[in-house]
C-alpha cells in the first residue's frame, strides 16, 4: 500500500481533479430520476474516493458530503417508490 504526504498545492490539484470529474461525469443528486441512477453514481463516486484515498491518503470533505447527498437522494426515491406502490 502506498501513502504519500500531500502538500497544499497537491490538495488543491486533487480537489480540482475531483470537481472536474464530478461536473463532467455526474448529475447532481437532486436531478437524478430514479434510484438506479443514484446507485450508479454512488458506486462510481465511492470507487473514485477509494482510489484517491489509496493513492494520496487525502480526500476533501466535500467529496464525502456529496456521497451523503447521493445516499439521501436514493433513500428519498426509494421512499417515494414505496409510498406510490401502496
Amino acid at each position: 500500500m502506498y501513502f504519500c504526504t500531500v502538500n497544499a498545492y497537491e490538495k488543491i490539484r486533487i480537489e480540482q481533479e475531483m470537481k472536474a470529474f464530478v461536473s463532467k461525469s455526474f448529475e447532481k443528486p437532486s436531478f437524478c430520476r430514479n434510484a438506479e441512477q443514484v446507485r450508479y453514481y454512488s458506486a462510481e463516486w465511492r470507487t473514485k474516493i477509494a482510489a484517491y484515498e489509496m493513492r494520496y491518503n487525502f480526500i476533501p470533505v466535500w467529496a464525502y458530503t456529496l456521497l451523503e447527498e447521493y445516499q439521501a437522494q436514493e433513500n428519498l426515491l426509494a421512499e417515494k417508490k414505496h409510498t406510490y406502490s401502496h
